[in-house]
């Protein structure tokens, strides 16, 4: 086979410690075998050892995506390369018996139980760490003329544990398992992921946790990873550091600063610098230094996303004794004594709020650091409702029936545990903290992304003719516009960080936060999916970090992960959970699978794993229970989104598996739609079979609505679908659709024996890009400048261009676009960016472009 060689650059800044890198690469079909070999080369050609695995396949059987992971440090660039033979080096080591895992990496040795409390524990320097789950659940009783709040720590459990990912580099070991109270009450099931890496001294943990308990009765207080630990040397000789906004504050457990003894011979200095005092030649310092007080307990507490707080205490029989306040800490605590100690990092702190890193007992016999992801300091966890009753009718809920539930929601977080040997310095200290907060990543150029097609069809950034680079300028408005109101509007939180909000108020001058159906946006119109293609057409990191933070989000708090709505997700809502809606369209597959290739992130494999068969939770929640009863048919299902949403599901199982099972219900319901009446015109709704996967002709032009079919990310999957099946006639009900779209009312009713007409077809702007498609597979440049007429005349886009914010003074100082929602600025996006793509060669009319490079002035 020809070498192959596909050039790497780092997504921002290359770390400056050894790091570890996981990255995805996607492959033209044809062009990679299972069994070639790959290696990593850097700038000057040297081979790098590298760990390689398979995530997607063409259909063909040739390789879609790799994984790689590698150790990486002062790389400028990188490349993946095949056909050059390389050895696989020594590495990192793992053995297994019945009880656990033995991981050696050259750096730490650790133990990992398969059952118990213990998570890991590891010896060090002759220092021996345990890590162990740790949550307090708040309950309260109201009682005549007093409330009382009863607090239970309840311990985490393994219950599982597998090996996930083997490898000489990098190896990960889920474990899963819940939290148990005295009483062996089961609560709050999780599941962790620990990343060794090869010569690094550090364990990368994921943490997921599942909610599963009565929110009415059950109040989480804290939700934290607590790590034992055992240090040595004199109170004065163990220090704290903990990262601030711009740097690491470093004190140590006991001063050496005295009335008398403020700085000699510069040893103070030295002490808050983190090195070793020795006072055995200084009796009279040192007697004065013993009769200080001992500072046992540390704290820093994130409480918002725009202050932190940092405490200490002799011991828990103390108050606790300011130390300083300050904006947004970048989560970093080291404790450790003369023989070295444990940094810990809680990735997205401030973001993730309200968050707290904690050290206790730090000059006795045995310290507690907790890494608190819901914070003790702050109020308990609230996941009750916002209301007592739905509000369909003048709120925009979908539905009247409660189902406002937390159980079986989840929310991961990404932390850091690092060994050292002796103390770091505050600037060593702070450049670790830099790279783990940072996301450190591999990415291709967005030009090869483009060339491989592996993710749907989407363009690159046109700058030909003012008429293009006025849309690219107005792409780039609606990025910038959201990455800022995200920092405006303070949306963060623990339960909030990754979401925006769907439509906005210019009354109040806020977005409607507390209007039902009009306030989280939970993936409505898939926004996910424009911010996506963003990112590979232009490979901007700002881009990236909004969409991973939605992706994580969207597929953890919006989706259900236990009881009875599992697979499904929840329609947007004032709580993330709230609608009675739970449907597919929340967890499809498109909306987080671009994450997990770029990634390789195991956690957002499982969800992707979770959701292949989630059409069959629609037989006991019928997404058309409104309108259908039921009949002789197990569920209904919309072709859009239900289906469109299962045969997302189904593909990504497809590729990644490689399991006929899921292609074959891909052709069952094309193959049943292609014998409706007016093929994908047909329905909208069906009646469904998940046992068989076949759709039900149930009249045509029935309950549903056409633009529903294509608004939450239909055309993206079914034109990804098109070019991996090669099914001609699939195409053909694809450009079927646009066309049938652009049609008038008459037209409509005459192709359909007045079965269909143009009161079915509301928001024609959604269906540009199949409008688009219809045009280009028929080479017709009339279809051309009717889906740009529906992208660029306002009375079917209801864009108004330029999207230009606009500064104005009211309860204060806003930047806002008043006629604002997320649903049509990304259905917007993404069907300007897919047009750009199909009909590149077939803009509109001199008119029409005139008439949009005039807004600019």
């Amino acid at each position: 086979m020809l070498r192959l060689k596909v050039n790497l650059k780092w997504l921002e800044e290359k770390p400056e410690n050894l790091t570890n890198i996981t990255w995805g690469v996607p492959w033209q079909k044809g062009q990679l075998d299972s069994t070639d070999s790959i290696s990593l080369e850097n700038e000057a050609e040297n081979s790098i050892p590298v760990q390689t695995w398979p995530l997607a396949y063409w259909p063909d059987g040739s390789v879609k995506w790799t994984a790689h992971s590698a150790n990486l440090q002062n790389e400028e660039k990188a490349a993946i390369t095949t056909e050059r033979n390389v050895s696989e080096s020594e590495g990192l080591l793992i053995k297994e018996n019945e009880k656990g895992f033995f991981v050696n990496n050259n750096k730490l040795e650790c133990y990992i139980p398969k059952k118990g409390e213990i998570i890991f524990e590891t010896n060090k320097n002759q220092q021996k760490y345990q890590a162990f789950l740790e949550t307090t659940i708040e309950q309260r009783e109201k009682m005549k003329n007093k409330h009382v709040n009863t607090y239970t720590n309840v311990q985490g459990r393994i219950e599982d544990a597998q090996i996930e990912n083997k490898g000489n580099i990098r190896t990960v070991i889920r474990l899963e398992g819940a939290h148990y109270s005295d009483d062996e009450e089961r609560f709050l099931p999780f599941i962790l992921r620990l990343y060794f890496f090869h010569q690094i001294a550090d364990i990368k943990v994921t943490y997921t946790m599942i909610h599963d308990s009565d929110p009415e009765k059950y109040f989480i207080k804290g939700l934290g990873l607590k790590l034992k630990a055992r240090f040595s040397g004199d109170p004065w000789n163990r220090h704290v550091q903990l990262a601030s906004d711009e740097g690491i504050y470093s004190e140590p457990g006991q001063l050496i600063l005295t009335r008398r003894y403020r700085n000699t011979d510069g040893l103070f200095e030295k002490q808050i610098a983190n090195q070793t005092i020795d006072l055995d030649e200084m009796p009279d310092l040192k007697k004065h230094v013993q009769t200080n007080a001992i500072w046992n307990d540390f704290k820093m507490v994130q409480d918002s996303a725009n202050h932190f707080k940092v405490l200490k205490r002799c011991d828990n029989n103390n108050s606790w004794v300011e130390v300083m306040h300050g904006n947004r800490s970048k989560g970093t605590l080291y404790a450790g004594g003369v023989d070295g100690g444990i940094a810990v990092c809680q990735r997205k702190f401030w973001q993730k709020f309200p968050s707290s890193l904690e050290v206790n007992g730090l000059n006795k016999e045995e310290s507690n650091i907790t890494i608190w992801l819901w914070s003790p300091d702050s109020e308990a966890m609230d996941l009750r409702h916002y209301s007592n009753d739905t509000h369909v009718l003048s709120a925009y809920e979908g539905f009247d029936e409660m189902r406002a539930t937390p159980i079986g929601i989840a929310n991961t977080n990404e932390l850091i545990v690092s060994f050292f040997d002796s103390a770091p310095t505050t600037e060593k200290m702070y450049d670790k903290t830099i790279d783990w907060q940072n996301t450190k990543l591999l990415v291709c150029e967005p030009e090869y992304y483009h060339q491989t097609k592996t993710l749907g069809i989407w363009s690159m950034p046109d700058y030909r003719s003012d008429f293009t680079s006025f849309l690219e300028q107005q792409l780039d408005n609606a990025f910038d516009f959201y990455q800022k109101e995200i920092e405006q509007r303070s949306w963060y939180g623990f339960w909030n960080y990754g979401d925006v909000m769907h439509t906005y108020d210019p009354v109040r001058h806020q977005w409607c936060y507390d209007v039902g159906g009009y306030a989280w946006q939970n993936t409505e119109l898939a926004p996910n999916i424009w911010l996506w293609y963003s990112f590979l057409r232009t490979g901007k990191a700002e881009i990236f970090h909004l969409a991973e933070a939605m992706t994580r989000h969207n597929s953890e708090v919006d989706c259900y992960h236990l009881g009875e709505y599992k697979g499904l997700g929840s329609r947007h809502n004032v709580s993330h959970w709230g609608c009675g809606c739970k449907e597919a369209r929340i967890s499809m597959a498109n909306l987080y699978k671009f994450y997990f290739y770029l990634t390789a992130d195991e956690r957002t494999g499982e969800v992707l794993t979770s959701v292949r068969d989630a059409d069959e939770a629609t037989v006991g929640l019928d997404p058309m229970r409104e309108f259908y009863p039921k009949d002789e048919y197990p569920t209904h299902t919309r072709v859009g989104p239900d289906w469109a949403a299962f045969s997302s599901n189904w593909l990504c199982e497809w590729e990644r598996t490689k399991n006929p099972l899921y292609l074959e219900k891909i052709k069952t319901g094309i193959n049943d739609l292609k014998k409706m009446p007016y093929r994908l015109l047909s329905g909208p709704t069906y009646g469904y079979d998940p046992k068989t996967s076949h759709l039900y002709h149930m009249g045509d032009g029935n309950e549903g609505g056409y633009h529903m079919i294509i608004a939450f990310g239909a055309p993206q999957v079914w034109m990804e679908l098109a070019e991996l099946l090669d099914d001609e006639e699939w195409k053909d009900m694809i450009a079927e659709f646009g066309e049938f779209y652009s049609l008038s009312d008459q037209e409509k009713r005459d192709r359909s024996n007045n079965a269909l007409q143009d009161k079915f077809f509301n928001w024609p702007m959604f269906a540009s890009a199949m409008v688009a498609y219809s045009a280009n597979r028929n080479n017709d440049q009339k279809m051309s400048e009717k889906a740009w007429e529906l992208l660029l005349n306002l009375e079917y886009s209801h864009t108004p261009l330029p999207i230009k914010a606009q500064q104005i003074t009211t309860w204060k100082s806003i930047n806002e676009i008043s006629w604002i929602t997320t649903n049509t600025i990304s259905q917007w996006s993404i069907n300007t960016i897919v047009c750009l793509e199909l009909l590149k060669d077939s803009l509109p009319d001199k008119g029409w472009q005139k008439s949009i490079i005039k807004l600019k002035k």
